[in-house]
């Protein structure tokens, strides 16, 4: 077993600004009322109001699942299908493949500011790829246990946290001040408790994760009962956080963070439910609820430039090698 992690392993990453808009347009009471985005943009983007693309084609058969967008306009996502990395530019649309995929699945991925990319591989556990060359820099073991799905990371300036749908734990990758990436051997372990309760078999459990507003614990979304959990992230100790009257975040995926402002992607709803938290993350107020006529099932969310985008995963789509892929881009 590896040592604890060190107390600065949860300190606030800086994140992208985004200004607050309104979401919902009626008073307070009726916070339990759905916000339908503006119909879908050309894929050519708003001619009143910025050119850059409101939908990016991928390529056909590419299977996206995770997205990061570092401080450029560059967006990267992962493959289903051989794991490769694809670089999107997001005020023109074009990209190319920067990292060719090792056969196996590129699930929920992130972006340090040193270029690497921390990948979760599924059932292969996690590696780490440099964006500048394509190279996979290090590969990880998360567990031995089966059935294990590292679904999705989120960075912090002390670890990589990885999620796994099938087995009630969460893994970190201890990273030192310098940089330095951990050994195979030192991935820490944190057993989730008290009201987590694992659904077993291949039910995806452990999904989306991010951190509390104060930075003192994180947050997980656990799809198959739609509950959003806040983490110890020393003792695996869980509670759930008080949504109201929020519906249940079925489905719940991809999670972003942006102030006190909670981003949740619910994939097979096809719809961002956005909640208001408390500064310790206990508790959230619903604000409303996004969606486009242009999503097909989409994953996760990034943002850039006052706008989400979300990779459509098109899961209740049979996928061929000439099935289309697209990101599609809402304003926020």
């Amino acid at each position: 077993m590896a040592p604890p992690l060190p107390p600065h392993s949860l300190s606030a990453r800086p994140t992208p600004h985004l200004s607050r808009r309104r979401l919902l347009t009626t008073s307070a009471a009726t916070a339990g009322a759905l916000l339908v985005g503006a119909s879908a943009a050309s894929a050519t983007g708003s001619a009143t109001e910025d050119p850059w693309p409101d939908v990016i084609p991928l390529p056909n058969g590419f299977r996206p699942e995770g997205i990061t967008i570092g401080t450029g306009p560059y967006a990267y996502l992962g493959s289903l299908g051989d794991g490769s990395i694809y670089r999107a530019d997001l005020r023109t649309g074009a990209g190319r493949i920067v990292s060719a995929g090792p056969g196996t699945p590129s699930v929920g991925l992130k972006l340090d500011d040193r270029g690497r990319l921390f990948v979760a591989g599924r059932g292969q556990g996690a590696r780490v790829v440099d964006i500048r060359t394509g190279a996979i820099i290090a590969s990880y073991t998360l567990t031995t246990r089966t059935p294990t799905f590292a679904n999705d990371v989120f960075l912090t300036p002390g670890a990589a946290w990885f999620t796994d749908s099938f087995q009630p734990a969460l893994y970190a990758l201890p990273l030192g001040r310098d940089g330095r990436l951990p050994g195979a051997d030192e991935v820490v372990t944190v057993t989730l408790s008290g009201a987590w309760t694992q659904t077993p078999g291949e039910t995806v459990n452990a999904n989306g994760i991010t951190r509390t507003p104060d930075g003192k614990a994180l947050l997980v979304v656990q799809s198959g009962v739609g509950a959003l959990h806040r983490v110890d992230p020393r003792t695996g100790v869980t509670t759930l956080v008080d949504l109201g009257d929020a519906a249940p975040l079925t489905n719940g995926d991809g999670l972003l963070l942006i102030g006190r402002r909670l981003y949740v992607v619910q994939n097979r709803q096809n719809a961002i439910d956005v909640f208001h938290l408390s500064t310790d993350g206990r508790s959230g107020i619903f604000e409303g609820r996004l969606s486009d006529a242009d999503f097909d099932v989409p994953t996760t969310v990034a943002a850039h430039n006052k706008r989400l985008y979300l990779p459509n995963a098109r899961f209740t789509t049979t996928p061929t090698p000439d099935t289309s892929y697209a990101v599609v881009a809402i304003k926020c």
